[in-house]
């Protein structure tokens, strides 16, 4: 599975940001941020994700993954308090 593969598809299709893409063999953990997840709830920020990824979840090449998906506004405020702790 090709990380930079993932992180093109999701900025291109959900006009992100950014996402930061980890994987630890089919374990994905992704940091997604854009104004699409904006006045969403968190199930519905994770569909949107989700939906990209269907593919890959279902041949297997994905079988766990972690979303934490954050408008511009979030990420900043949430790398504010990284910097605080």
């Amino acid at each position: 599975m090709d990380l930079e593969q993932i992180k093109s598809t999701l900025i291109t299709e959900l006009e992100l940001d950014d996402a930061i893409i980890k994987s630890d063999g089919s374990h994905f953990n992704l940091t997604v941020i854009g104004q699409c997840f904006e006045g969403l709830s968190r199930v519905k920020q994770q569909q949107l994700v989700l939906k990209l990824l269907a593919d890959k979840i279902a041949d297997g090449s994905m079988h766990a993954v972690s979303i934490k998906a954050y408008t511009p506004e979030a990420w900043k405020k949430d790398q504010k308090l990284q910097l605080l702790s």
